[in-house]
């Protein structure tokens, strides 16, 4: 099943291009995650790389978030097009998942945290074997609040755990281990273990349903409601 997965949740976004279990490539963009005629470019790159042309795949996918408001936004306009265009099928995911998936198989939980800002993380804790399996709901919190439900040794990785690392060691100490520095960006490969596994199995993600996990309002949002609050007094 040849399937395209894009990620643009976080500061460092990437495409990849899967055929089963085999990766045909993968491209990292870093900066300027956010522009889709990057994002087109390094698509149309892949495609044309493994002779490959847009109809010929079978699925499109793309990480939901939570992470980088414009960022989901881009990634998940951009597979619904490609699937309108196409008549393919999507599969979303959670971008937490896909960072945990960096470490499959690992002995210990894994905790994906991105930086929310605003003193808070985006947090998930998950089980990776072949696939991620969540232990409780990826969560927007302050990171205190969140290692304070952590009762057993657990693997750190992401841009969040960079951020709060001494936060991190001086609340659980010997408990918090942190993953190698290359793990912390989230892969679209590993996005697309998790795409192929839902695709198998028929899990698609209709387009009217494929919409961001923002977790928490947005700046926009949190300006209005407090503009309509302020008229309605």
């Amino acid at each position: 099943m040849k399937i395209l997965t894009i990620d643009t949740s976080s500061n460092c976004s990437s495409v990849a291009l899967s055929d089963g279990n085999s990766l045909l490539g993968e491209a990292i963009l870093g900066q300027d995650r956010c522009n889709s005629g990057r994002l087109m470019a390094a698509v149309s790159d892949l495609l044309t790389a493994a002779k490959l042309a847009a109809h010929e795949l079978d699925a499109f996918a793309v990480s939901l978030g939570p992470g980088s408001f414009t960022g989901v936004r881009v990634g998940i306009a951009t597979v619904k097009g490609l699937c309108i265009a196409t008549g393919k099928p999507a599969v979303g995911f959670s971008s937490l998942a896909m960072l945990a998936m960096n470490l499959p198989f690992a002995s210990l939980q894994v905790a994906p945290l991105f930086d929310a800002r605003k003193g808070e993380v985006y947090a998930g804790l998950y089980r990776c074997g072949a696939r991620p399996e969540a232990r409780q709901p990826d969560a927007v919190v302050p990171p205190t609040e969140f290692l304070a439900s952590i009762e057993q040794p657990t693997i750190f990785l992401g841009e969040g755990a960079v951020r709060y690392r001494e936060l991190i060691q001086s609340s659980l100490g010997d408990s918090a281990i942190f993953a190698p520095w290359h793990l912390d960006q989230p892969r679209a490969s590993a996005g697309a273990v998790i795409a192929l596994e839902s695709a198998l199995k028929g899990e698609f993600t209709p387009l009217a349903l494929l919409n961001p996990t923002y977790l928490r309002a947005s700046e926009a949002e949190i300006a209005k409601r407090k503009k309509d609050a302020q008229q309605n007094c």
